[in-house]
């Protein structure tokens, strides 16, 4: 236990963030900020293939449902081979394995929150959708108004626990040199050449505590979300007289 804590003193900023000011980001600071802005990314990716997959038009779910059924099927380390050697051969250069991890992040999990999202929506009742368009409403318009801002409400939980995932997914850089902690713990680990198992003890646990973090918060929206749900709907300013007109009409 005492040489975890040496360890920690003498190498816990370059776990934490590398060799950041004096060279790249890396670390924890590495792994959270690729996770975050893979799911930022892949975030419209996904909510636009989730919308294509339930499209009346079969010009646009077929092509989805085969975009999300591939990448489903196959590892995430092929996608990381495939962007790392075809992504310079289409642009004309290389890029940093940062943006060929973030490239691959991006495209591996739109297919996995398309079907968060797909979920979502198919999970709210089907009478507000015909509900909708018996006032006239597009089937654009009563995605966009009234469907997805509820189906997006009601997957947070899911999209929270879907950045564990990648979390844990952004190991795989290791393989194309991307500096996030597993690369910075085996930078430690070759340094001290004899203290392995306590190195990746500490990754080990970094890990643990954000991704179980991240699952208490899922854990909690959830929560919140079924609170909301079992609360009776709020009457509006404007529909309230509506009611009590009608009540007193009656009497």
């Amino acid at each position: 236990m005492f040489e975890i804590f040496t360890i920690l003193h003498d190498n816990g900023m370059l776990l934490l963030m590398g060799q950041y000011p004096n060279g790249p980001i890396g670390g924890v600071l590495c792994t959270l900020l690729i996770s975050v802005l893979a799911v930022l990314l892949a975030f419209p990716i996904g909510v636009l293939l989730g919308l294509a997959r339930l499209s009346p038009w079969r010009w646009l779910s077929w092509p989805a449902t085969g975009w999300v059924y591939l990448l489903r099927g196959i590892p995430l380390m092929m996608v990381v081979f495939w962007t790392y050697f075809c992504v310079p051969l289409l642009i004309g250069h290389n890029i940093s394995g940062f943006a060929t991890m973030l490239c691959t992040l991006v495209i591996y999990e739109s297919a996995y929150i398309a079907e968060i999202v797909r979920g979502g929506i198919q999970a709210l009742p089907h009478g507000q959708y015909e509900a909708s368009r018996a006032l006239g409403m597009s089937h654009l318009k009563t995605l966009r108004l009234v469907i997805l801002p509820q189906a997006l409400f009601n997957t947070l939980p899911s999209l929270v626990s879907q950045l564990v995932s990648i979390i844990k997914d952004s190991t795989l850089g290791y393989v194309i040199n991307v500096p996030e902690l597993t690369f910075a713990a085996n930078q430690v680990s070759n340094q001290l050449l004899t203290k392995p198992f306590q190195v990746f003890a500490i990754v080990a646990l970094s890990y643990y505590i954000i991704c179980f973090s991240l699952t208490w918060l899922a854990n909690k929206l959830e929560a919140h979300i079924a609170q909301k749900r079992r609360q009776p709907p709020q009457l509006t300013s404007s529909v309230a007289p509506t009611v009590m007109l009608t009540k007193t009409s009656s009497q």
